[in-house]
């Protein structure tokens, strides 16, 4: 019999010998208890969280909790169904409803998971013969809906306007294409020049998808995004987004001002097939979003955080993973995965918790520390993550 997980071996012993030095497994945390959207108990001891993707600090707020509490008294804990069967409750419209109003667009379809989102959309519009033009940095979700739509793979280089044109030029003229974009890249937390990229493509015959799973909420003057930010919201054919991230719960979604989309209910095999979520997390989530519509004040503080750590970080002698703060996710460069694991520990030791990213999720092969801010981070807190950085880094020797 071969064994199925021989493909595995090498990930194995790599695993095997990095906890061999004696570091704490960085991919097994448990938090024993959540006090705030900043802080938690983590090995017994008090947490700076910075590394959860809580941008706008949504999961402890009063009323985004108690529209949760009020749905589960009413309506019980799960639908037991998909959407097309018994999984439509009232939560789900509204929820669907909020989008709209938050996005001034004309459809929004509400989906189990951002991954799923990403899955279902791409692989039902883009199917065998069309062709699907990506961002090589894509998010695997993205590239997993390709696959499963079985739509032709055309990866260009990260954010190269020219790269993706000359793409697009060499493709025939009468082939379905989609390009799709993200606004914030989650690794190094770059942003994409969305404005030349869909010029680009609309001047190529492309449908334009981006997934704005990072900046929802956040970016731009409504927090719709970078599409936004840039003023190029109107000319996005679809827009994909998460609940896990500023909303702060779980769940997915996509908009669009397409006059067809709404067939995409019947015909898009992970909506169709997947029980819809429970009545509480639509209605944690339609009450956050409305929340985040006037969210500015948030948003003007996560943008003050985003620039202090950053150039706190460099001032330390930090490699980071932008030249300036574009987002709220700002990465740390570290040598090697074993010392960007045994600096992910030492962090945690100084009670700090960010994210260790390794490849081959992370581009070109680097090992990183990725910090995402939250609106709820005080300015103290901020200093004092730059405190701990300091000295686990110096205790390391990533910083002299």
């Amino acid at each position: 019999m071969t064994d199925l997980f021989s493909k595995f071996d090498p990930l194995i012993q790599q695993r095997e010998d990095l906890l061999a030095t004696g570091v704490t497994d960085p991919f097994s945390l448990v938090m024993e208890r959540v006090v705030s959207p900043t802080v938690a108990i983590c090995n017994g001891r008090e947490t700076i969280l910075l590394g959860t993707y809580n941008y706008m600090g949504m999961t402890f707020d009063e009323d985004v909790i108690a529209a949760g509490k009020d749905a589960l008294d009413k309506f019980g804990s799960g639908t037991t169904g998909s959407r097309v069967l018994n999984g439509t409750y009232q939560g789900h419209k509204e929820c669907e409803d909020a989008l709209k109003e938050f996005y001034a667009m004309d459809h929004a379809m509400v989906f189990s998971t951002g991954y799923q989102a990403n899955l279902g959309i791409i692989s039902t519009i883009a199917g065998k013969g069309d062709y699907v033009i990506l961002d090589i940095d894509s998010h695997a979700s993205i590239y997993d809906g390709c696959a499963m739509g079985n739509a032709e793979i055309v990866a260009f280089r990260h954010n190269d306007v020219e790269a993706l044109e000359k793409r697009l030029k060499r493709l025939p003229p009468e082939a379905g294409k989609l390009v799709v974009l993200e606004g914030v890249y989650s690794m190094l937390g770059d942003i994409a020049p969305l404005k030349e990229m869909i010029r680009v493509s609309k001047e190529n015959g492309a449908m334009v998808l981006v997934d704005e799973a990072h900046s929802m909420g956040f970016i731009g003057e409504h927090g719709r995004g970078v599409a936004e930010a840039q003023g190029v919201i109107d000319d996005v054919d679809f827009i994909i987004g998460t609940f896990s991230k500023s909303v702060g719960t779980v769940g997915g979604f996509c908009v669009s001002n397409h006059p067809k989309f709404e067939i995409m209910r019947l015909v898009c095999r992970p909506y169709v097939f997947t029980a819809s979520l429970p009545p509480s997390v639509v209605a944690t989530a339609a009450t956050s979003i409305r929340k985040l519509m006037h969210g500015s004040n948030k948003r003007a503080h996560l943008w003050e955080n985003s620039k202090v750590l950053h150039k706190g970080l460099r001032d330390l002698g930090f490699q980071l993973g932008t030249d300036e703060p574009q987002s709220a996710i700002i990465a740390v460069i570290m040598p090697d995965l074993e010392r960007g694991a045994m600096m992910w520990e030492a962090l945690l030791e100084e009670g700090l918790y960010v994210n260790l990213a390794r490849p081959p999720a992370t581009p070109a092969g680097m090992t990183l520390l990725r910090c995402s801010l939250c609106a709820e981070h005080s300015i103290e807190q901020v200093g004092e993550i730059l405190g701990r950085f300091e000295r686990a880094g110096q205790r390391i020797g990533i910083i002299g």
